[in-house]
């Protein structure tokens, strides 16, 4: 009897260690439904169900005005046990950890993969009296133009009004919202949004696409100039990626790679990057370090633009 004893106390600590993953999963999106990092998201929940049979689902958690630092908290404050994973934009490890946000600051987070390039635009109206960037300035050198946007301390934002600056001119007011689509032009209350081209494809023949943001012409614009023609010093690509905590072990880690890196190279993520001109592709950790060296690089550059 006292052998069946000792052998359980031996056991034990074996069979505490559960093998990953043995319950519900979260996937952190701190935006609203409906973009797409939020549908890749999805569609990496979904497969991640499948192959490891435990729940697992996107969780929206919108910043309004404070952008999506208040959800990239939340799974900084959560167990580094990699059933809270954040789907994070550049701004998250790039700005994040300088704008006075305590949790942030160090960097919590290590990439697991990046898998998305947004086809992000600077966007008009139908009935603005400008075509073009060139034609917003001179408008603007006259007139209060009023710029929509994700948040102030977001990259587009920067990126923007660092344009704006090259250009000879500045927005007379700015403001966040947690959208930017059709809705936000039609209403009237901004004049100029920087957003995503998914978020307007259902009215792009009734909107004015100024400049696409990042390095290459968005398929679906292709008459369109980039911010890095227009201003080859602000050359930075919007991306999307999955991050943990830095303390999360690697074979979690290696767990949640396996799922993600199969879903973005599937046909139906294919479908999706054709059908809306994003980048859907999968890039490693080390490569994903790598570029957010070189981003914070040329936001310091643009910091100082902004600063003159």
């Amino acid at each position: 009897m006292l052998a069946a004893a000792t052998a359980a106390m031996v056991a034990m600590p074996f069979a505490a260690q559960a093998e990953y993953p043995e319950k519900p999963v979260e996937f952190v999106v701190p935006w609203p439904p409906g973009d797409l990092e939020d549908v890749l998201t999805r569609m990496i929940a979904d497969d991640f169900q499948a192959e490891y049979g435990v729940p697992a689902a996107v969780v929206n958690k919108p910043g309004g005005g404070g952008g999506p630092f208040p959800g990239a908290i939340s799974v900084a404050t959560a167990p580094a046990d990699g059933y809270t994973i954040g789907s994070f934009i550049i701004a998250i490890p790039v700005v994040g950890p300088n704008i006075g946000i305590p949790e942030l600051n160090p960097d919590p987070f290590e990439p697991l993969g990046n898998f998305l390039t947004y086809p992000f635009v600077i966007a008009a109206g139908e009935n603005a009296p400008y075509d073009d960037v060139d034609g917003l300035a001179a408008h603007a050198k006259e007139n209060d133009v009023v710029l929509g946007h994700f948040g102030a301390p977001l990259v587009p934002t920067k990126v923007t009004m660092a344009l704006a600056k090259e250009k000879g001119f500045a927005f007379a007011s700015d403001a966040a919202f947690d959208a930017l689509d059709c809705n936000t032009l039609a209403s009237g209350d901004v004049d100029v949004i920087n957003t995503t081209l998914q978020l307007i494809l259902p009215c792009l023949d009734k909107v004015k696409v100024l400049a696409s943001i990042g390095s290459e012409r968005i398929a679906l614009t292709p008459d369109t100039p980039t911010v890095a023609e227009l201003a080859p010093s602000l050359n930075v690509a919007l991306w999307n990626g999955l991050f943990v905590h830095k303390d999360t072990p690697q074979d979690v880690r290696e767990k949640i790679i396996a799922v993600a890196a199969k879903t973005v190279m599937s046909d139906a993520a294919k479908k999706l990057a054709a059908e809306t001109g994003a980048l859907v592709y999968w890039q490693s950790a080390d490569e994903v370090k790598a570029q957010i060296a070189s981003d914070i690089e040329t936001l310091g550059h643009i910091g100082q633009m902004l600063e003159q």
